[in-house]
């Protein structure tokens, strides 16, 4: 319990840079938010779950497509972020879309409330990912789909994996700490296919994006990355100002082999799993 108190607690702490970087976060995912939507293909009239929603992006997207007969549901652990969910649909007056501050691990929902669960980068921070995939599927409609996303291999995401090898070297000790859910929780894609199945998810397949990240400078994309690392951003806020020095020197360093004449250019790659209840049998 008080593992989870903390995590829902530095989620809250970040939200104001989600707010800050709403824009640039759903830019960046837009492909991937595509992959989501098109594999879990939302109709309208039906009734959308996004789970860990951070900003809102994928459940406004999909917002537009069940129209004004369906519904989505925003959700997150931390309320901080539901606001700025809710601040965002209701500045582009989307009357089919509430809110509601939920944990992953323990939906407190209906059975068979939704035809569509959507998460976008959440699931790898589940204390206990097999026990949320319960939930999800319990929340599904029998014929209901669900569409997630995480950070596909640590070594293929530099973008954010230099940062935590270079903390983790600056504090000398792992980051995210033994026992705390972190980015690359979910990495592998049989792994991720398997806590799918294994969960009653029928109809499973695990997918890869690319998901390059570019930007122009050094300082544009450390304060950016810094500022949204959940499991990280408040480690980094505490440290004294010689050791963000030397932290921000290794990264300079580290960062070498992306520089090019238009600024820093990392590959990345998201993995996206999909899968259904079964529209019969068992529950």
């Amino acid at each position: 319990m008080e593992l989870r108190t903390q995590l829902h607690g530095m989620w809250a702490s970040v939200a104001p840079a989600w707010a800050e970087h709403a824009d640039y976060a759903d830019t960046r995912g837009a492909p991937v938010t595509a992959e989501l939507l098109r594999r879990s293909a939302p109709r309208p009239g039906d009734r959308v779950l996004e789970l860990a929603c951070g900003a809102g992006g994928v459940g406004i997207a999909a917002a537009e497509l069940v129209g004004p007969a369906g519904e989505v549901v925003l959700s997150d652990v931390a309320a901080e972020m539901t606001a700025i969910a809710a601040a965002r649909a209701a500045a582009l007056g989307l009357g089919n879309v509430r809110t509601q501050t939920l944990d992953l691990d323990e939906l407190a929902q209906p059975d068979e409330a939704y035809d569509v669960v959507l998460c976008r980068e959440g699931l790898m921070f589940a204390l206990d990912p097999a026990r949320a995939l319960g939930e999800i599927r319990r929340v599904l409609r029998p014929g209901g789909r669900v569409a997630l996303a995480v950070w596909g291999p640590r070594a293929r995401n530099p973008w954010l994996s230099l940062v935590f090898d270079a903390a983790s070297a600056q504090l000398g000790a792992p980051v995210p700490p033994p026992g705390v859910p972190g980015p690359f929780a979910l990495d592998d894609p049989e792994r991720l296919a398997r806590l799918l199945a294994d969960a009653g998810l029928a109809g499973v397949a695990v997918t890869e994006v690319p998901t390059p990240l570019r930007d122009p400078s050094f300082d544009a994309w450390w304060t950016r990355t810094s500022a949204l690392a959940g499991p990280l951003a408040r480690r980094l806020a505490a440290l004294p100002d010689p050791a963000r020095r030397q932290l921000r020197d290794r990264l300079v360093e580290a960062v070498g082999p992306y520089r090019t004449p238009a600024g820093l250019d990392f590959p990345g790659v998201t993995l996206v799993a999909a899968g259904q209840r079964r529209a019969c049998g068992p529950a």
